[in-house]
């Protein structure tokens, strides 16, 4: 397994210090890792986003990274006509990761129907995904992508759920990008959630968190679940997850692809990343 960084671990450090995705990239790659993942893009002329991804591509292969994925939201649950829309804006998607030169993408499939749609049941919003999931996954194949979900979002992060969302599309370039963290967000089990969908992923997100009653949640840095925890972002190793464990059942069901630090703690993104990578490289030397 080789590691990456998500773009996404440094947000808070580009945007407090006007940094460029440039100078991201740059950061990344003075980290000594062999990989870098985008969270989406910014700069350049947002009227040609292809130009923009394959400038961003040669930037980083002057500095010896090599793009393991990029990851948008979508939202593709709806009537026909808003979900063609969706359709659509994914695959231009699809166009930008294969002018990154990343073989996998992440979209995000649903936030779930409106609360107040009381008679909507999962199996139901599963039947009207799964076309359009296809539809972007058939596209993607012809240009040499593999799309995924993630388990994001609390209404699709339960490991069940992503599991019968996943067999249920039975489409050969669409896997998953699993998050070792997540999990936590439906107060699943992040050990045997991985355990169970390891088989399936084509990506992994490696995060951690911290994790305490949601009564008592402080009022900043925390964010609630909809279970009765609520969850801080945490250095890697400082938190709950068991990300050993974890890398073990990945190993086991022979998961060779990128493992992509996300960091989103309250703590300097420099720093925390840094350690969270020490860490990561440890638990790799352990487990061979």
């Amino acid at each position: 397994m080789k590691i990456a960084v998500s773009t996404y671990s440094l947000s808070r450090w580009r945007h407090d210090r006007s940094r460029s995705l440039e100078q991201t990239i740059d950061q990344i790659a003075s980290m000594g890792v062999h990989g870098i993942e985008f969270s989406g893009i910014d700069g350049g002329d947002r009227r040609s986003p292809t130009r923009r991804a394959e400038v961003l591509r040669r930037r980083c292969e002057r500095v010896g990274l090599a793009v393991a994925g990029y990851c948008i939201g979508a939202e593709l649950y709806g009537p026909a006509s808003r979900q063609r829309a969706a359709v659509v804006s994914v695959k231009r998607h699809v166009e930008i990761a294969e002018a990154l030169g990343a073989r996998t993408m992440r979209h995000d499939v649903s936030g779930g129907p409106s609360p107040r749609s009381k008679r909507t049941t999962f199996s139901g919003v599963v039947a009207n995904l799964v076309p359009a999931i296809r539809a972007i996954a058939d596209h993607a194949a012809s240009r040499g992508v593999v799309t995924s979900l993630e388990n994001h979002g609390f209404y699709m992060q339960k490991a069940t759920r992503v599991e019968a969302l996943i067999k249920k599309v039975d489409h050969p370039n669409f896997g998953l990008t699993l998050d070792m963290g997540n999990f936590l967000c439906v107060n699943d089990d992040p050990v045997a959630a991985v355990k169970r969908l390891a088989p399936y992923a084509v990506m992994v997100h490696v995060k951690d968190f911290h994790i305490r009653a949601k009564k008592t949640m402080p009022a900043h840095g925390w964010f609630a679940t909809p279970t009765s925890i609520a969850l801080r972002g945490a250095v890697l190793g400082h938190g709950a997850v068991d990300v050993a464990a974890q890398i073990r059942w990945l190993r086991r069901s022979r998961y060779r692809g990128w493992l992509s630090l996300e960091f989103e703690g309250i703590e300097d993104p420099i720093q925390a990343v840094g350690w969270g990578l020490d860490h990561l490289r440890s638990i790799l030397n352990r487990s061979h």
